[in-house]
């Protein structure tokens, strides 16, 4: 996968997680692509909302995605996420054998220090922004 295609793939969480910050959740958002670089699915935070501490962006594209291919495991397939995974996210996309996690900035709070792992941080300053603005408006 080419850089224009993660930064389009990480374009497209970042509307998902404008969509959670209409909705005044934490802004996140994740994208499951398979290996032909098709959008499987889309997901976006939802634990305000469902009152669901594991309705995490990613874990709702992961759950979607292998409903979807009608299979759990998910070989050859891309995590693209706004934030990086935190803990529970990342072992759901190891167990769903996700091949590549590309977040768009790091997780300072309950990351998973993935620089040793699978990922890249590609240091994406919108998904730095729409995080900081959020919790600016809380405060």
């Amino acid at each position: 996968m080419n850089n224009k295609d993660v930064n389009y793939f990480l374009n497209l969480a970042l509307i998902q997680a404008k969509k959670a910050q209409d909705l005044n959740e934490v802004p996140i958002g994740a994208v499951v692509v398979n290996n032909d670089k098709s959008i499987i699915t889309k997901g976006f935070n939802q634990t305000e909302s469902t009152s669901n501490p594991m309705a995490h962006a990613e874990m709702i594209a992961i759950e979607k995605a292998a409903k979807e291919n009608k299979d759990w495991r998910l070989n050859d397939f891309t995590l693209f996420t706004t934030l990086e995974p935190c803990p529970m996210c990342l072992a759901a996309a190891k167990e769903a054998r996700i091949n590549r996690i590309y977040f768009g900035c790091e997780n300072d709070n309950r990351g998973h220090k993935l620089n040793q792992c699978m990922t890249t941080n590609l240091g994406d300053l919108k998904s730095q922004e729409i995080l900081k603005n959020f919790f600016k408006k809380l405060r």
